[in-house]
């Protein structure tokens, strides 16, 4: 049973994400998301400067005259979002957790997708895969899909993308769109994430709060690891403290620009800091022009 509170908040972010996608990007999705290959549309006589390849050399035989085949690209489309929930998420310095980012992130995305008639599916994941729900079409399966990103209360709190990705190679049979969400704190996912990319159309929304890269100097604060419980006091006046803040966060960022980029995986930044709807809008305007 979901508290007043989730569903509170479940139909705040309806509202919001309705008014979203009726404003904009819903072409813009459509346009540089490609169905996952070709069927068959009609039989029709051949017009000069048709390609002789597709002639249906069958009904051509049958009727007297030259007809072709003609085909349509498979419109609909099935998207995974594939959503981090892992102790590393329940933390926000800003407005929003990170969490609370990820239902709206995914809101956003899931309602563009039924929009155009795809299917939406789900995983939740920690250091294990929590939650599954199959791919569907329909704004109820949606609603349902953002409940449980706002409700869910994981079993785990570390993060393991490798598992989360190894599950998804394994249930989605045909190419797909994965929109990965998380802060990406984690290792060893690489070799996997590069399979995951072959396979499918891989989108990366990495998550971020300024505090992991920059402390205020406020003295000594204790901090925990909400993934490993451990706690340990910090100096946040010492510079030397703040510079091996800063190197950490710069190093994750390169290591990471540069594993998307070899894989040709998109990256969606977005910091709980700023509004997200900007960095999203950015990544179909890219994605629209390389097509293009």
């Amino acid at each position: 049973m979901l508290s007043k509170e989730i569903l509170k908040k479940v139909r705040k972010i309806q509202y919001k994400i309705s008014r979203m996608s009726n404003e904009m990007i819903s072409g813009q999705y459509t346009s540089v998301f490609k169905g996952a290959g070709i069927e068959f549309d009609e039989v029709r006589e051949y017009i000069p400067g048709d390609d002789i390849r597709s002639i249906d050399w069958n009904v051509t035989a049958r009727s007297g005259v030259p007809h072709i085949k003609r085909f349509a690209e498979e419109r609909e489309l099935t998207v995974m979002l594939a959503v981090d929930l892992s102790g590393s998420q329940r933390f926000g310095s800003v407005e929003s957790l990170k969490s609370e980012l990820a239902a709206e992130i995914s809101a956003l995305l899931a309602f563009l997708a039924i929009k155009n008639n795809d299917k939406v599916g789900l995983l939740i994941f920690t250091d294990t895969c929590e939650k599954y729900l199959p791919p569907q079409k329909g704004r109820r399966h949606v609603l349902r899909v953002i409940r449980e990103i706002l409700g869910y209360q994981p079993s785990g709190t570390g993060t393991r993308i490798e598992e989360a990705l190894k599950f998804i190679n394994k249930v989605l049979k045909q190419r797909s769109i994965i929109f990965l969400v998380s802060d990406f704190i984690d290792a060893n996912f690489e070799k996997v994430l590069g399979i995951a990319a072959r396979r499918h159309d891989l989108v990366a929304v990495r998550l971020k709060d300024p505090r992991e890269a920059e402390l205020p100097g406020v003295g000594l604060v204790e901090l925990e690891d909400n993934e490993t419980g451990r706690r340990v006091l910090i100096d946040t006046t010492d510079e030397q403290v703040k510079l091996m803040v800063r190197d950490e966060a710069k190093q994750r960022d390169e290591f990471l620009a540069k594993l998307f980029r070899r894989n040709k995986v998109d990256l969606i930044d977005i910091s709980t800091d700023r509004p997200y709807l900007e960095p999203i809008q950015k990544f179909f305007k890219l994605r629209e022009r390389r097509m293009r």
